[in-house]
């Protein structure tokens, strides 16, 4: 359009056509913070126009009218347009998308109402992390390992699926609750932080939890049905996009959530996760044995609060040790195939300190002892894997 042309109507449909070149290529580079693709590409410009005198205007259209992120998209729009040549004043005005543009939203992103992840085309790798009781620091382990896998520069999301024991959001200083997009919801997402970051792009985590939905404060008291349909619903409502891995933090034991699991995803990998003391190795092997009734794989074993590290050079075993390692050789021999031993993290002061901060060990301090053993486990875990047997979705001509 010319920098003397009408705005279009906000009924109209959008097309490249309607945007000044030059502010559509500074908009094209305007990710939307939770979708993490561009907003041109969302359909969330309206209009983008730029006059001879320098004064550039561009209608933005949120997808809701409280869109938590409206300031973040309005300061992202002004810096991208703000460093185009030629431009001397940005103004942002913000609208809210239509039903029908909402329902065109959901449309572009791909989104449906199934499980994406159960499908056989899938390319993202899901774990299912286990274990037999509680107080073994499962979710700390799934937390460290997204945010390690993250901070390599892979699209990372977690479930948080201990409905009655949710704690992932804590542990990852999320403070904020989804959008809901009609029956679409987009899960908060966590940036990776600058320094933490070490492969050549920035990583995604995004992450969903019932803590999200219910006050913290009130036990959820749910059953069986409700149980599975939260769990459903996290897996077919929330739109976690393209994902590299996808972790669940299961509730410990062997109950309805890891039943429900491995029917809605029973190509998950299961991680158990115990401490060395005798007493949670038995009931993390029956954890671990539950895939030979659901089918699936057991991926390994960490062994977490494993010996302290003292000034003086010694390790204390507080917890006894080499109960991993016995998890693993049991498992390997009641499934007929190799489980092994991921990896040890031993008792660290920084972890503890991360999970009560809400950032990961992995980035807050990612060689103390902790850390450099839960990045060694996220890199087993995020070893490159054959493509064999899984359809690209390429046809010949």
């Amino acid at each position: 359009m010319s920098e003397h042309s009408p705005a279009p109507r906000t009924d109209d449909p959008l097309s490249p056509g309607d945007l000044h070149p030059q502010l559509r290529a500074a908009l094209d580079r305007v990710l939307d913070p939770e979708l993490r693709r561009p907003v041109t590409e969302l359909g969330m410009i309206r209009a983008a126009e730029l006059d001879a005198a320098g004064r550039a205007r561009v209608h933005v259209l949120l997808t809701i009218s409280g869109c938590p992120l409206r300031g973040t998209i309005e300061h992202d729009v002004r810096e991208a347009v703000g460093a185009v040549a030629g431009v001397r004043s940005v103004d942002v005005e913000l609208g809210v998308m239509t039903p029908e543009q909402r329902a065109a939203l959901k449309q572009r992103v791909g989104h449906t109402r199934t499980v994406p992840f159960a499908e056989p085309g899938s390319l993202t790798r899901v774990h299912a992390v286990t274990s037999g009781k509680g107080g073994v620091g499962k979710s700390t382990v799934t937390v460290n390992l997204a945010a390690a896998l993250a901070a390599q520069g892979r699209s990372v999301g977690i479930v948080d699926a201990d409905v009655h024991g949710f704690s992932v959001p804590g542990l990852l200083g999320v403070d904020r609750g989804p959008t809901q997009v009609e029956d679409m919801i987009l899960p908060p997402v966590v940036e990776v932080p600058a320094e933490a970051r070490s492969g050549p792009r920035a990583g995604v985590l995004k992450v969903i939890s019932i803590g999200m939905f219910v006050d913290p404060q009130q036990p959820v008291a749910w059953r069986g049905p409700m149980l599975h349909r939260a769990v459903e619903q996290f897996l077919t409502d929330v739109h976690f996009g393209d994902l590299d891995h996808l972790f669940l933090d299961l509730p410990p034991g062997t109950g309805d959530v890891a039943i429900s699991v491995a029917q809605l995803l029973p190509s998950a990998e299961v991680l158990v996760v115990s401490t060395p003391q005798q007493a949670a190795v038995e009931i993390a092997e029956r954890s671990g044995a539950l895939a030979l009734q659901t089918g699936q794989s057991v991926a390994g074993v960490v062994e977490n609060m494993a010996g302290m590290p003292l000034p003086d050079g010694g390790v204390l075993e507080l917890f006894g040790s080499g109960g991993g390692q016995r998890i693993a050789d049991s498992l390997t021999a009641r499934l007929g195939h190799d489980v092994p031993l991921l990896g040890s993290v031993p008792l660290d002061l920084a972890l503890r300190e991360g999970g009560d901060t809400g950032r990961p060990v992995v980035w807050s301090a990612p060689d103390s002892p902790a850390g450099r053993a839960l990045r060694a486990v996220a890199d087993r875990l995020g070893a490159p894997r054959g493509l064999a047997g899984r359809p690209l979705g390429l046809s010949p001509r």
